[in-house]
């Protein structure tokens, strides 16, 4: 060892007094030589004599061992000079800086908390009594986890100025393995059966290098932790482990673990009741707890019911229950009488509650999520739906609080919510060339935290060969202060799209609108929206798609002539969200049900109604694998009658999929294809010199159909299912903005108008040219892995898909990367 085992202390409890003699006198002046970095004013507190006193051997002892219960010094002596009192002292060296060498299974944060709680810490004096007990627990704290080799060596280094170096080196060295794990005295089970309960394994083959069999004590107590449940929660009641002893090999490789049982006999509940204040409610508990006369004791329904009781009780205010469960055992009829005692203690409320962790976001954005209310009684479950509600702000990646007592008074806390902010909006800006779309320019912001103040904006500008648009939005959500929310928006688009492999039209639009949403409850709202819009239709190709429109709004003077149309749009809608977090959660589902529709004085007369769901469920404790489902279904079509022709869903108002439902194929591609009827003519009789004297129609079973670009449909079905599991090579503490899951993708658009009866007097070659776009069962599926990170920018999103059931003229691609998607 690098440090002495003693400490260079002269004259102890007053041994250096041989100067003073043994005659008591008054004191005429006090010294004290030496300080360095202590003030005379700090010493002098801790000197209980002072001039004038009349001072003895035992009263300088006494001041001696004052001096060093301070902390400040190593060595103190006490001269006489006359009737002068000398303190000689050397002050404790600093810690200059702390050194960590060589560990692995102790983290440096780790070693930094153990010190500092017995005040080992930069900046601070040494002292080196507590050197020896630092060792002695690190090395008892490396057997523990089996690792009986190691070697744990502090070194101090003196520096200048009365400062040292503190230095901890470590020497691991290879963790035992478990070589046996016995168990004695289990007759009614196997060790095979009550090792499955264990998450220690023993002698592992080399093959199974995945496995570990590392001993590690922790782990062992765990493990027959679990044994004992495994026991008590089938009725034995008298189980007991007798003992456990864990055996080194000599080398210190191996260990061998033995524990001696005593499984007893079964017992069966006589029945139970309850001492004690139950406010009353003791019916109510009675019939909500698992406990039931005449069934085998339960020890995980006993504990259960003890905690059922006690949170029941924290929701009004009695948050220190204490519960405990008294067994009255009558070992010859093998009964138990169970007798829950309550002890509700004092009603708690709430002082103040205080908010950290929010370097953007106003306290008051906060603050009025909150159920649980400053002044009001402590409630568990209005602590639980605060932070739940925080949570499911898209702004909040963590919430954490924690209720503190208040000093001198025990019925009063304060609450801390700490929360961690992310990024809850995304920047893109753009400016490229490419042979598809020609010169783009795209700029755009949404921000759901707008300035701290929980609104949320959104403002993006796009331009391409194939489009142009503008749109500007605002919500504040909390509109009145009982949640009411309200929202505008603005925009403008100019759209071909033949540019996006859709069939030729043009479609030049803008509009505002407004919404306003009224909360039912803590999870279910409902909105209510209106939109005025002016939209220009031209350059629409003759399809049997549109057709319909073509015919009911089309002038016979001017057939060339677009079309302009005005809708008043009137929307409503529902919500249910019950999600754990706003981004990337791992429980509950997310619900919403729209209903838009055009007024019957509108040029269009339709409707569309939507349905889009998902659900988590945690499939492990900590969240880390969770299994999710999505499902979305779309509906639309027109109503009434206009110019003699009925109404339907227009073209342009079509269902499409995008890349992010079904991940693995191009945007577009599985909609129904628009169709050209191509009429052929017959030629006339042909004339002396070889020509025709002219044509006539033909029939129109001799009609040509030529499929043209995508168009949509006016239904449409969404489904998925994700298996999310934990992002290799990274910390826990990222999980919460970097996800990557397995999925499988599938979605249908159909058109319930297309008849493809309508076309069964046309050839079979003709016909061959058909799909029934009114099929729905004309799925796609796809399947792969899909890697997601809200960044600075953004949320980002990369997958790798594998179509597993397609048709012939889809277009696919493996790889797909987006930026400010919502997942």
């Amino acid at each position: 060892m690098a440090i002495k085992k003693h400490l260079a202390i002269t004259s102890l409890l007053g041994a250096s007094f041989a100067a003073l003699g043994q005659n008591s006198f008054i004191v005429e002046d006090l010294k004290v030589e030496g300080l360095q970095r202590v003030a005379l004013g700090a010493a002098l507190t801790h000197i209980p004599i002072n001039v004038g006193d009349n001072v003895d051997d035992y009263t300088i002892s006494k001041t001696i061992k004052s001096l060093y219960r301070s902390g400040h010094f190593d060595n103190i002596k006490a001269l006489r000079d006359g009737n002068n009192v000398i303190f000689k002292v050397t002050e404790r060296p600093t810690i200059s800086f702390i050194e960590f060498e060589g560990n692995k299974d102790i983290k440096d944060e780790q070693l930094n908390e153990s010190l500092d709680q017995q005040d080992i810490r930069q900046g601070e004096p040494l002292d080196k009594t507590v050197i020896d007990s630092i060792e002695k627990g690190l090395v008892e704290f490396f057997h523990s986890i089996g690792k009986y080799n190691a070697k744990v060596d502090i070194s101090i280094t003196k520096l200048p100025r009365n400062r040292v170096k503190l230095k901890l080196e470590f020497d691991e060295g290879d963790a035992a393995s478990i070589r046996q794990i016995n168990l004695v005295g289990n007759e009614l089970f196997s060790n095979e059966e009550l090792l499955k309960l264990a998450e220690s394994q023993q002698d592992l083959p080399w093959w199974q290098f995945m496995g570990s069999d590392r001993y590690q004590k922790q782990t062992i107590e765990g493990d027959l932790e679990k044994i004992r449940s495994y026991y008590l929660d089938r009725g034995y009641l008298r189980f007991n482990i007798d003992s456990t002893q864990v055996s080194v090999s000599p080398e210190r490789e191996s260990v061998y673990v033995t524990a001696n049982l005593t499984e007893g006999v079964k017992y069966k509940v006589k029945g139970f009741d309850f001492i004690g204040d139950l406010l009353g409610r003791e019916d109510l508990i009675k019939s909500v707890i698992p406990l039931r006369a005449g069934e085998l004791y339960n020890g995980s329904v006993v504990t259960s019911s003890e905690e059922f009781i006690k949170s029941y009780l924290a929701r009004f205010g009695y948050a220190n229950a204490e519960v405990r469960t008294i067994p009255e055992i009558d070992d010859e009829k093998q009964e138990v009488q169970l007798t829950l005692s309550v002890n509700p203690g004092k009603r708690v409320y709430v002082r103040r509650i205080i908010v950290g962790g929010n370097q953007n976001t106003a306290d008051e954005v906060l603050r009025r999520e909150m159920t649980q209310l400053e002044g009001a009684w402590l409630s568990n479950q209005n602590l639980e739906r605060s932070k739940l509600q925080i949570q499911r702000l898209p702004y909040m990646e963590t919430v954490d609080f924690n209720v503190v007592p208040v000093p001198g008074v025990d019925d009063q806390v304060d609450v801390d919510f700490t929360v961690k902010e992310q990024s809850a909006g995304s920047f893109n800006a753009g400016l490229a060339y490419g042979s598809y779309l020609g010169l783009q320019f795209n700029i755009g912001v949404t921000e759901s935290n707008f300035l701290g103040t929980g609104n949320q904006i959104g403002l993006n500008l796009n331009t391409s060969t194939g489009s142009e648009s503008l749109s500007l939005s605002y919500t504040d959500p909390y509109f009145t202060p009982d949640g009411v929310s309200q929202g505008s928006s603005i925009f403008y688009r100019n759209y071909d799209a033949s540019k996006f492999s859709l069939v030729e039209y043009k479609s030049k639009s803008y509009g505002l609108g407004t919404n306003i949403g009224f909360p039912i409850d803590a999870v279910n709202r409902v909105n209510f929206g209106a939109r005025w819009i002016k939209e220009e239709l031209s350059d629409i190709a003759e399809y049997e798609q549109t057709r319909v429109l073509r015919e009911t709004f089309l002038d016979p003077d001017n057939p060339d002539a677009g079309f302009d149309f005005t809708k008043y749009e009137l929307s409503v809608g529902w919500s249910r969200i019950t999600v754990n977090r706003g981004l990337f959660p791992t429980a509950g589902s997310r619900q919403t049900l729209n209903l838009t529709a055009t007024t019957p004085n509108s040029d269009l007369q339709y409707f569309k109604l939507n349905y889009d769901s998902r659900f988590y469920w945690p499939i492990s404790n900590d969240h880390r694998w969770v299994f999710s489902t999505r499902a979305a279904l779309g509906y639309g079509n027109g109503y009434g009658s206009t110019n003699g022709y009925e109404q339907t869903l227009p073209f342009q108002e079509y269902f499409r999929i995008t890349e992010m439902e079904l991940r693995g194929f191009d945007r577009n591609t599985i909609l129904p294809r628009a169709v050209s009827r191509i009429p052929q003519s017959i030629p006339g009789t042909p004339g002396a010199d070889g020509t025709t004297t002219g044509s006539i129609g033909g029939a129109s079973e001799f009609d040509i159909l030529v499929p043209q670009g995508r168009i949509g449909g006016n239904a449409k079905a969404v489904a998925g299912m994700e298996l999310i599991v934990p992002t290799p090579f990274l910390d826990e503490e990222n999980t919460s903005s970097v996800r990557t899951s397995f999925f499988v993708d599938a979605a249908n658009v159909w058109d319930t108008e297309f008849n493809v009866d309508r076309y069964q007097n046309l050839g079979v070659d003709e016909r061959a040219k058909l799909d029934d776009y009114s099929d729905p069962m004309r799925f796609r599926v796809s399947t792969g892995l899909s890697l997601q990170w809200i960044s600075p920018m953004g949320p980002m999103l990369i997958s790798f898909a594998y179509p597993l059931q397609k048709e012939e003229d889809d277009d696919t691609k493996t790889i797909s990367f987006n930026i400010s998607n919502t997942f």
